[in-house]
Protein backbone atom coordinates (compact mmCIF):
# COMPACT_ATOMS: atom_id res chain seq x y z
CA UNK A 1 0.00 0.00 0.00
CA UNK A 2 1.38 3.25 -0.65
CA UNK A 3 2.12 5.65 2.15
CA UNK A 4 3.88 8.82 2.78
CA UNK A 5 5.93 8.92 6.29
CA UNK A 6 3.62 9.97 9.02
CA UNK A 7 5.91 13.66 9.12
CA UNK A 8 5.20 14.39 6.04
CA UNK A 9 1.91 13.16 5.99
CA UNK A 10 1.28 15.59 8.64
CA UNK A 11 2.52 18.29 7.51
CA UNK A 12 0.80 18.09 3.93
CA UNK A 13 -2.36 17.79 5.69
CA UNK A 14 -1.76 21.02 7.38
CA UNK A 15 -0.54 22.94 4.10
CA UNK A 16 -3.54 21.26 2.06
CA UNK A 17 -5.75 22.84 4.93
CA UNK A 18 -4.19 26.31 4.69
CA UNK A 19 -4.58 25.93 0.28
CA UNK A 20 -8.24 25.32 0.99
CA UNK A 21 -8.69 28.30 3.09
CA UNK A 22 -6.19 30.34 0.69
CA UNK A 23 -8.97 29.53 -2.39
CA UNK A 24 -12.00 29.81 -0.46
CA UNK A 25 -10.66 33.36 0.87
CA UNK A 26 -10.55 34.52 -2.25
CA UNK A 27 -7.27 35.56 -2.12
CA UNK A 28 -5.56 35.75 -5.84
CA UNK A 29 -3.13 32.94 -7.16
CA UNK A 30 -0.26 35.34 -8.57
CA UNK A 31 3.37 34.94 -9.57
CA UNK A 32 4.66 36.48 -6.67
CA UNK A 33 3.10 34.22 -4.39
CA UNK A 34 3.98 31.60 -5.83
CA UNK A 35 7.56 32.81 -5.81
CA UNK A 36 6.88 33.41 -1.72
CA UNK A 37 5.30 30.27 -0.88
CA UNK A 38 8.60 28.17 -2.43
CA UNK A 39 11.02 30.71 -0.92
CA UNK A 40 9.20 30.35 2.32
CA UNK A 41 9.26 26.61 2.57
CA UNK A 42 12.75 26.36 1.89
CA UNK A 43 13.98 29.28 4.45
CA UNK A 44 11.61 27.22 7.22
CA UNK A 45 12.18 23.32 6.64
CA UNK A 46 15.82 23.96 5.40
CA UNK A 47 17.67 25.09 8.51
CA UNK A 48 20.82 23.66 8.78
CA UNK A 49 22.83 25.21 6.63
CA UNK A 50 26.69 24.22 6.17
CA UNK A 51 29.52 26.62 6.18
CA UNK A 52 31.47 26.31 2.96
CA UNK A 53 34.57 27.32 2.26
CA UNK A 54 34.70 30.27 -0.53
CA UNK A 55 31.68 31.30 -2.00
CA UNK A 56 31.88 34.15 -4.56
CA UNK A 57 28.83 35.23 -6.55
CA UNK A 58 30.03 36.44 -10.77
CA UNK A 59 28.15 37.08 -14.07
CA UNK A 60 28.46 35.00 -17.30
CA UNK A 61 29.56 37.09 -20.41
CA UNK A 62 27.98 40.11 -18.36
CA UNK A 63 24.85 38.85 -18.60
CA UNK A 64 24.16 35.62 -16.11
CA UNK A 65 24.37 36.06 -12.51
CA UNK A 66 25.91 32.77 -10.73
CA UNK A 67 27.30 31.70 -7.65
CA UNK A 68 30.25 30.08 -6.67
CA UNK A 69 30.41 27.47 -3.89
CA UNK A 70 34.19 26.24 -3.62
CA UNK A 71 34.83 23.47 -0.55
CA UNK A 72 38.54 23.56 -0.86
CA UNK A 73 39.70 26.67 -2.35
CA UNK A 74 43.09 25.46 -2.69
CA UNK A 75 42.52 22.69 -3.82
CA UNK A 76 41.35 22.19 -7.91
CA UNK A 77 38.24 20.14 -7.85
CA UNK A 78 35.66 19.56 -10.66
CA UNK A 79 32.69 21.47 -11.41
CA UNK A 80 28.96 20.80 -10.61
CA UNK A 81 26.14 23.92 -12.59
CA UNK A 82 22.87 23.56 -10.38
CA UNK A 83 19.54 24.41 -12.12
CA UNK A 84 17.17 25.24 -8.93
CA UNK A 85 13.26 24.48 -9.60
CA UNK A 86 10.39 26.07 -9.56
CA UNK A 87 8.14 25.24 -12.37
CA UNK A 88 10.64 27.79 -14.66
CA UNK A 89 8.31 30.70 -12.86
CA UNK A 90 9.78 30.34 -9.07
CA UNK A 91 13.04 29.71 -7.03
CA UNK A 92 16.46 31.42 -6.98
CA UNK A 93 20.10 31.13 -6.34
CA UNK A 94 19.26 32.68 -3.24
CA UNK A 95 16.14 30.40 -2.06
CA UNK A 96 18.33 27.41 -3.16
CA UNK A 97 21.53 28.65 -1.14
CA UNK A 98 21.23 25.83 1.49
CA UNK A 99 20.79 23.21 -0.51
CA UNK A 100 23.91 24.02 -3.10
CA UNK A 101 25.87 24.40 0.42
CA UNK A 102 25.09 20.79 0.94
CA UNK A 103 25.56 19.63 -2.11
CA UNK A 104 28.90 21.11 -2.51
CA UNK A 105 29.93 19.78 1.00
CA UNK A 106 28.65 16.18 0.22
CA UNK A 107 30.45 15.57 -3.28
CA UNK A 108 33.69 17.90 -2.48
CA UNK A 109 33.05 19.82 -6.03
CA UNK A 110 32.79 23.20 -7.32
CA UNK A 111 28.66 23.67 -7.50
CA UNK A 112 27.98 26.69 -9.56
CA UNK A 113 24.31 27.94 -8.80
CA UNK A 114 22.61 29.24 -12.01
CA UNK A 115 20.44 32.43 -11.54
CA UNK A 116 18.64 31.59 -14.95
CA UNK A 117 16.02 33.92 -16.26
CA UNK A 118 12.27 32.94 -15.33
CA UNK A 119 8.63 33.00 -16.82
CA UNK A 120 6.80 34.86 -17.54
CA UNK A 121 8.95 37.78 -17.52
CA UNK A 122 11.34 35.77 -19.69
CA UNK A 123 9.50 32.59 -21.46
CA UNK A 124 10.85 29.80 -23.35
CA UNK A 125 13.75 29.73 -24.58
CA UNK A 126 15.13 32.72 -22.36
CA UNK A 127 16.15 30.26 -19.91
CA UNK A 128 17.71 27.35 -22.05
CA UNK A 129 19.82 30.07 -24.04
CA UNK A 130 21.42 31.69 -20.62
CA UNK A 131 21.83 28.06 -19.10
CA UNK A 132 23.75 27.01 -22.31
CA UNK A 133 25.90 30.28 -22.40
CA UNK A 134 26.73 28.94 -19.01
CA UNK A 135 28.11 25.83 -20.33
CA UNK A 136 29.86 27.13 -23.09
CA UNK A 137 31.38 29.85 -20.87
CA UNK A 138 32.00 28.72 -17.46
CA UNK A 139 36.22 27.75 -17.49
CA UNK A 140 36.59 31.04 -18.94
CA UNK A 141 34.91 32.57 -16.10
CA UNK A 142 36.60 30.28 -13.75
CA UNK A 143 39.84 31.28 -15.00
CA UNK A 144 39.40 35.12 -14.94
CA UNK A 145 38.09 35.02 -10.89
CA UNK A 146 41.45 32.53 -10.22
CA UNK A 147 39.60 29.61 -9.01
CA UNK A 148 41.42 26.22 -8.60
CA UNK A 149 39.18 23.92 -10.70
CA UNK A 150 39.26 21.02 -12.50
CA UNK A 151 37.88 21.35 -16.21
CA UNK A 152 35.22 18.35 -15.82
CA UNK A 153 31.75 19.60 -15.97
CA UNK A 154 28.40 17.73 -14.73
CA UNK A 155 25.04 19.65 -14.25
CA UNK A 156 22.22 19.21 -11.63
CA UNK A 157 18.70 20.38 -11.24
CA UNK A 158 15.39 19.63 -9.75
CA UNK A 159 12.23 20.02 -10.92
CA UNK A 160 12.43 22.65 -13.83
CA UNK A 161 15.77 22.77 -13.31
CA UNK A 162 15.89 19.22 -13.75
CA UNK A 163 14.43 19.80 -17.21
CA UNK A 164 16.80 22.69 -17.93
CA UNK A 165 19.39 19.53 -17.31
CA UNK A 166 18.08 17.28 -19.36
CA UNK A 167 17.80 19.81 -22.55
CA UNK A 168 21.07 21.30 -22.18
CA UNK A 169 22.38 17.53 -22.26
CA UNK A 170 20.24 16.80 -25.05
CA UNK A 171 21.65 19.88 -27.01
CA UNK A 172 25.45 18.97 -25.95
CA UNK A 173 25.48 15.28 -27.23
CA UNK A 174 25.38 16.96 -30.75
CA UNK A 175 28.07 20.19 -30.24
CA UNK A 176 31.98 19.02 -29.67
CA UNK A 177 32.41 22.42 -27.96
CA UNK A 178 30.27 21.45 -24.45
CA UNK A 179 30.97 18.11 -22.81
CA UNK A 180 28.82 17.00 -20.21
CA UNK A 181 30.57 14.49 -18.05
CA UNK A 182 27.44 13.01 -15.45
CA UNK A 183 24.10 14.71 -15.29
CA UNK A 184 21.66 14.20 -11.81
CA UNK A 185 18.05 14.58 -12.28
CA UNK A 186 15.91 15.28 -9.03
CA UNK A 187 12.45 14.43 -9.61
CA UNK A 188 12.50 16.26 -13.03
CA UNK A 189 9.67 17.64 -15.37
CA UNK A 190 10.31 16.02 -18.34
CA UNK A 191 7.28 16.07 -20.58
CA UNK A 192 5.87 19.22 -21.34
CA UNK A 193 2.64 17.61 -23.03
CA UNK A 194 1.58 16.11 -19.50
CA UNK A 195 1.03 12.36 -21.02
CA UNK A 196 1.89 10.15 -18.35
CA UNK A 197 -0.61 8.48 -15.91
CA UNK A 198 1.02 10.11 -12.74
CA UNK A 199 0.26 13.62 -13.41
CA UNK A 200 -3.66 12.82 -12.70
CA UNK A 201 -3.11 10.58 -10.32
CA UNK A 202 -0.51 12.18 -8.09
CA UNK A 203 -1.57 15.32 -9.33
CA UNK A 204 -4.11 16.47 -6.69
CA UNK A 205 -3.30 16.65 -2.46
CA UNK A 206 0.20 15.88 -2.88
CA UNK A 207 1.83 19.61 -3.31
CA UNK A 208 2.54 19.93 -7.19
CA UNK A 209 -0.97 20.01 -8.34
CA UNK A 210 -1.49 18.89 -11.93
CA UNK A 211 -3.61 23.04 -12.23
CA UNK A 212 -0.45 24.33 -11.36
CA UNK A 213 1.61 22.12 -13.47
CA UNK A 214 -0.74 23.49 -16.49
CA UNK A 215 -0.29 27.13 -15.42
CA UNK A 216 3.53 26.48 -15.18
CA UNK A 217 3.45 25.82 -18.63
CA UNK A 218 0.96 27.92 -20.12
CA UNK A 219 3.39 30.80 -18.38
CA UNK A 220 6.25 29.44 -20.13
CA UNK A 221 5.72 28.41 -23.25
CA UNK A 222 3.87 31.95 -24.96
CA UNK A 223 4.30 31.53 -28.94
CA UNK A 224 2.38 28.16 -29.43
CA UNK A 225 5.88 25.98 -28.81
CA UNK A 226 5.82 22.84 -29.69
CA UNK A 227 5.57 21.40 -25.97
CA UNK A 228 6.60 17.80 -27.51
CA UNK A 229 9.31 18.43 -29.29
CA UNK A 230 10.80 20.87 -25.84
CA UNK A 231 10.45 17.92 -24.01
CA UNK A 232 13.53 15.76 -23.14
CA UNK A 233 11.78 12.68 -22.54
CA UNK A 234 10.76 12.59 -25.90
CA UNK A 235 14.25 12.54 -27.21
CA UNK A 236 16.34 12.24 -29.40
CA UNK A 237 18.65 10.13 -27.55
CA UNK A 238 22.28 8.83 -28.33
CA UNK A 239 25.01 7.64 -26.43
CA UNK A 240 26.72 10.85 -26.62
CA UNK A 241 24.40 11.99 -23.16
CA UNK A 242 25.99 11.70 -20.24
CA UNK A 243 26.17 9.30 -17.53
CA UNK A 244 22.77 9.79 -15.40
CA UNK A 245 21.79 9.78 -11.79
CA UNK A 246 18.06 10.25 -11.68
CA UNK A 247 15.58 10.35 -8.73
CA UNK A 248 11.97 10.48 -8.60
CA UNK A 249 9.25 10.29 -5.24
CA UNK A 250 6.46 7.79 -5.51
CA UNK A 251 3.43 10.81 -4.79
CA UNK A 252 5.19 12.83 -7.69
CA UNK A 253 3.06 13.99 -10.27
CA UNK A 254 6.60 13.80 -12.25
CA UNK A 255 7.24 10.54 -11.78
CA UNK A 256 6.66 8.26 -14.69
CA UNK A 257 8.64 10.76 -17.54
CA UNK A 258 11.44 10.42 -14.80
CA UNK A 259 10.97 6.49 -14.81
CA UNK A 260 10.48 7.04 -18.80
CA UNK A 261 13.70 8.97 -19.56
CA UNK A 262 15.47 6.50 -17.40
CA UNK A 263 14.39 3.46 -19.36
CA UNK A 264 14.89 5.25 -22.32
CA UNK A 265 18.20 6.16 -21.57
CA UNK A 266 19.43 2.69 -20.44
CA UNK A 267 18.25 1.45 -23.72
CA UNK A 268 19.99 3.69 -25.95
CA UNK A 269 22.99 2.14 -23.33
CA UNK A 270 23.80 5.31 -21.41
CA UNK A 271 25.25 4.72 -17.99
CA UNK A 272 21.98 5.32 -15.79
CA UNK A 273 20.92 4.82 -12.04
CA UNK A 274 17.66 5.55 -10.94
CA UNK A 275 16.87 5.69 -7.07
CA UNK A 276 13.15 6.08 -6.12
CA UNK A 277 11.67 7.14 -3.03
CA UNK A 278 8.33 5.03 -2.16
CA UNK A 279 7.03 7.49 0.45
CA UNK A 280 7.85 10.94 -0.72
CA UNK A 281 6.29 13.66 -2.86
CA UNK A 282 7.31 16.22 -5.26
CA UNK A 283 10.10 19.14 -3.72
CA UNK A 284 11.15 16.96 -0.31
CA UNK A 285 14.45 18.36 -0.97
CA UNK A 286 12.94 21.77 -0.09
CA UNK A 287 11.22 20.20 3.51
CA UNK A 288 14.16 18.40 4.72
CA UNK A 289 13.53 19.06 8.85
CA UNK A 290 10.50 16.62 8.10
CA UNK A 291 12.74 14.09 5.81
CA UNK A 292 15.92 13.95 6.93
CA UNK A 293 16.59 10.68 6.20
CA UNK A 294 15.49 11.07 2.64
CA UNK A 295 17.34 13.88 1.89
CA UNK A 296 20.54 12.91 3.70
CA UNK A 297 20.63 9.66 1.24
CA UNK A 298 20.03 11.96 -1.57
CA UNK A 299 22.90 14.01 -0.62
CA UNK A 300 24.91 10.88 -0.39
CA UNK A 301 23.98 9.08 -3.40
CA UNK A 302 24.38 12.24 -5.51
CA UNK A 303 28.06 12.43 -3.98
CA UNK A 304 28.67 8.82 -4.69
CA UNK A 305 27.63 9.18 -8.14
CA UNK A 306 29.68 11.89 -8.79
CA UNK A 307 32.69 10.67 -7.66
CA UNK A 308 32.61 7.11 -9.33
Amino acid sequence: MRQLTTLLDQWLNSFNKVMDETIASGIPFTVPTVREGLANITRELVTEIPNIALIENLTIKDKVPIRIYHPQPETALPVLVYFHGGGHMSGSVEVYDPICRKLAQHSQFIVVSVEYPLAPEHPYPAAIDDSYLVLQSLFQTLIRAELNFIPQLSIAGDSAGGAICATLARMAQFDDDVEIAKQVLIYPSLDYTLSFPSVSQNGMGYLLQQSRIEWYFSNYFQHNEDRRKASPVWGPYSMALPESLVITAEFCPLKDEGIAYVEALKKQGVETEHIHFEQMIHAFLNMENIVKKECELSYKTIGVFLNK
